[in-house]
């Protein structure tokens, strides 16, 4: 009995790279049963005289019976390769009886050299270095039996005596065991598996026909010593019983060959790819017998990896490109995975050279591969669950934007590190707010808005220390939870310290950057609060800090700290938009205050700014900064532009009605000019109002002329076409160049209240005013100071060449019904040079 896979041991070919301890143990019983070869023929022979069957016709026959005992093999498949079960050891007991025990070794090399030369160059192409360990293996296993038998009887032309039986049948085991044997060590030592797998395969395979083998050995033998004529009624028998044995190792096989596959497709129940893929390698591999077992898996991104896995049992995986339409070779089935039209994967598996696939191995391939599709199919499905799963968890706690936390994971995070820390830590919130950002979305469009969110973002991630938490809570706000706030002695450090950082913060944000090829600066707004750990939740905190934030921007400053004592006017401004509207639908509450310019030269008007009030029944007067923000970002904007405009046209009217020929300013939003109708709201206004188009000034800000949008080209245009003059107001505190004046055509510019109040102390200030002052001279624009408040400021514009001038040191904004009589005071007062906004032929 032989047994072993292709390339390995026993029964299939050698390969070229066969291990050195192979080669080692090939030569090793070679040389032992070339030894018993050589020994066993210088044994005396004990023929009978009178024997009538010559001694070489005795050795000859003993040459076939061990060359016929292996071709009449029979083969099945393992998990460690083909096994080939033979009539070894009937032949054994019957050349004992015919032949002297010393010519067996001898014998039985010719015989099975012989027989299974035959059969590798009929089928299975097995190398010379593999036949000769398959020929004297068997040769070693023959004289070991000889060697047990004669010992323990004299077999011999004996008859099968009750004393000689038990030394035949110690003969024919040992036999069995040694052929077995040396075949499990070649495959232990090729693969690095233990010698008890293979062995026994070999062994619980062969039982029900060693058993026979004995029993027909005996028969023989004992025919012969009846009448040898007897022997001719053994072929139909001998035929029917080996049909018995390939019809029992086939059930047999079948049996274990289906629990096999139920073991091998019940492993493939594996949640991941990996998992699955080394299952069915492993299950590949003992289930058929192979030599090599490829799974290919395609995965979801266009990639490929490839699990292989040999008789070692060492499973290896790499990325392989897609599998190409290359036909397999000889002794290899490839079978595609595929779960409906989607391919998932490919499985190749190589059958030794000796062993080639039956129908029925085929069959159970193509069972196999679907299994193991479906297997693939339900890990990509569970692998992209998972991913799925996770990119909606990440997404429920982030901001898609920013990758910052969001507000809800902002709210949990953080009052779970609150109750973390000590009742009494201090904590500090930070809640800021990107000054003038509806103007940058508005002018420069969302995408801007959305890098200049990114950028924020990334700045403000770098500026975080550890153990922070920061967040977007949405819009253009963000939050940043200090918690390593310094404990010491001073009630006050923990606020100063938040200040500091916020301070810090907001200088670090206003660094120069460029979005949408702009340069800008960002500034914030910043509210700070400051509070113990066990004294309020992070809703609570949120909420201080948003009122601390207004009273920053209220305050004109970047950073302020939360004013409990402002807190409940804070809050209440929630209900202020509802109460707007009722106040447009009112005659007495919405109210002009109107504060005129003079020429510095002259004392005459040059034109006069209307500013809105509110007489808030409830709230009392409000200023624009109490309202103004949250008209700009609600869709009453239209209808309080529209109010405005109205109502300063209609004081305007009055004015010309008096003879006063003075042009009169209304603030209009960044968001108004991005609607196309407002041309002709403000046409159909001046209509009935009977207003001249030239006596209206539209006041923008710098950010609204930076804009490349095209409906605002368009807005502008068309308002230029009508005749109504734009003024650029707050002017050298946005984030452009002088430049931008010669792209779009204005009237006038205002300087800033800022530079003008700076100018005496700081000459960068009055760099920007002369600056400005000499921009205007040069394109022919009027220039109005904004904020004059003292007679050394008027001087000082005076001498720069400023020609106009607002603010408290000349009036205060006043009523409309008292406006027109100071008008008419300057008018006579002055000398009648009142220029007009554009000097003549200025482009």
């Amino acid at each position: 009995m032989t047994s072993g896979r292709a390339g390995a041991s026993g029964d299939g070919p050698e390969p070229s790279d066969t291990p050195w301890r192979v080669r080692l143990l090939t030569v090793a019983v070679a040389v032992t049963a070339l030894v018993a070869v050589v020994l066993g023929l210088r044994l005396p022979v004990a023929l009978p005289p009178d024997d009538p069957v010559p001694a070489a016709a005795r050795f000859g026959i003993a040459v076939v019976v061990f060359a016929v005992a292996q071709l009449a093999r029979l083969r099945f498949r393992t998990a460690t390769g083909m096994v080939s079960l033979t009539w070894g050891e009937a032949a054994l007991i019957v050349c004992l009886h015919l032949t002297p025990a010393g010519w067996l070794p001898a014998a039985a090399l010719l015989g099975t050299g012989a027989a299974w030369t035959a059969m590798s160059l009929a089928a299975d192409r097995r190398v010379p270095l593999e036949l000769v360990r398959i020929a004297t293996s068997l040769t070693a296993a023959t004289a070991l039996a000889v060697a047990v038998a004669t010992a323990l009887g004299t077999p011999l032309l004996a008859g099968p005596t009750p004393a000689l039986v038990p030394a035949l049948v110690a003969g024919a085991v040992s036999y069995l065991l040694t052929s077995a044997g040396l075949g499990g060590a070649a495959l232990a030592l090729r693969h690095g598996t233990a010698v008890g797998p293979p062995l026994l395969a070999a062994v619980r395979g062969k039982l029900l026909m060693f058993v026979g083998n004995v029993a027909v050995g005996l028969v023989v033998v004992a025919l012969l010593e009846i009448d040898p004529r007897w022997l001719l009624v053994l072929p139909p028998l001998l035929w029917l019983l080996q049909q018995t044995y390939r019809h029992r190792l086939r059930a047999d096989q079948e049996q274990r060959t289906w629990r096999a596959f139920a073991e091998a497709t019940a492993a493939l129940n594996q949640l991941d790819e990996r998992g699955v893929a080394t299952a069915a390698v492993t299950g590949a591999l003992a289930l058929f017998g192979a030599e090599l077992v490829d799974v290919d898996v395609a995965r979801g991104d266009g990639r490929w990896r490839r699990y292989r896995g040999d008789a070692s049992g060492q499973v290896r995986h790499r990325e392989v490109g897609p599998p190409g339409g290359a036909d397999p070779d000889t002794g290899e089935l490839v079978r595609a995975l595929v779960v409906g039209d989607v391919q998932v994967g490919q499985l190749r598996v190589r059958f030794p050279a000796s062993g080639p696939p039956s129908d029925r191995e085929r069959d159970a391939l193509a069972a196999y591969s679907d299994a193991l599709a479906a297997a693939l199919h339900d890990a990509a499905t569970h692998r992209e669950l998972r991913l799925v799963s996770a990119r909606s968890s990440y997404d429920a706690v982030h901001d898609a934007l920013t990758g910052l936390v969001n507000r809800t994971a902002l709210l949990s995070k953080g009052d779970q590190t609150l109750r973390q820390l000590a009742h009494d830590h201090p904590v500090a919130l930070l809640l800021l707010d990107i000054d003038q950002f509806k103007e940058v979305n508005d002018t420069l469009g969302h995408a801007a808005g959305d890098r200049l969110l990114q950028l924020t973002g990334n700045r403000l991630g770098d500026l975080a220390r550890s153990g922070d938490l920061l967040a977007r809570l949405g819009g253009d706000e963000f939050a940043l939870l200090l918690t390593s706030v310094p404990v010491l002695g001073d009630r006050t450090a923990p606020m100063a310290y938040a200040l500091r950082q916020a301070r810090e913060i907001a200088e670090r944000l206003a660094a120069p950057t460029e979005v949408a090829g702009v340069r800008m600066s960002v500034e914030v707004s910043v509210g700070v609060v400051v509070a113990g750990a066990g004294t309020a939740d992070l809703t609570e905190l949120l909420r201080r800090a948003d009122i601390a934030m207004y009273q920053a921007k209220e305050g004109g400053g970047s950073v302020a700290a939360y004013d409990s004592t402002r807190d409940a006017a804070s809050t209440d401004q929630l209900a202020l938009l509802a109460e707007l509207r009722e106040a447009l639908q009112a005659e007495d509450q919405l109210v002009l205050a109107l504060q005129p310019a003079v020429d510095l030269a002259t004392g005459a008007p040059t034109g006069v700014e209307a500013l809105i009030r509110w007489q808030h029944p409830r709230r009392g007067w409000l200023g624009p900064a109490d309202f103004i923000r949250p008209v700009e970002h609600s869709e009453q904007l239209g209808t309080f532009t529209r109010y405005v405009l109205d109502k300063a046209l209609s004081v305007a009217a009055g004015w010309a009605r008096d003879g006063l020929d003075v042009p009169i300013s209304v603030n209009l939003s960044a968001r108004s000019l991005l609607d196309p109708r407002l041309p002709a709201e403000i046409a159909d206004a001046l209509r009935r109002h009977q207003v001249p188009a030239h006596r209206l000034v539209l006041e923008i800000t710098e950010t609204v002329v930076m804009s490349e949008l095209e409906v605002i080209d368009e807005v502008l245009a068309t308002l230029r076409t009508m005749g109504v003059q734009l003024a650029v107001d707050d002017f050298g505190t946005g984030f452009s160049s002088l430049s931008f004046v010669t792209r779009i055509a204005v009237d006038e510019l205002k300087v800033d209240r800022s530079f003008v109040i700076r100018m005496a102390d700081s000459p960068e200030a009055a760099a920007i005013v002369r600056a400005t002052v000499g921009l205007a001279h040069e394109l022919g624009l009027r220039v109005v100071a904004e904020g004059v408040e003292t007679a050394e400021q008027r001087a000082a514009l005076a001498e720069l060449g400023c020609t106009a001038a607002q603010g408290y040191h000349f009036f205060k904004p006043m009523p409309a019904d008292k406006i027109g009589a100071v008008l008419g005071s300057l008018r006579d007062s002055a000398e009648s040079n009142v220029f007009p906004l554009r000097a003549d032929g200025a482009s």
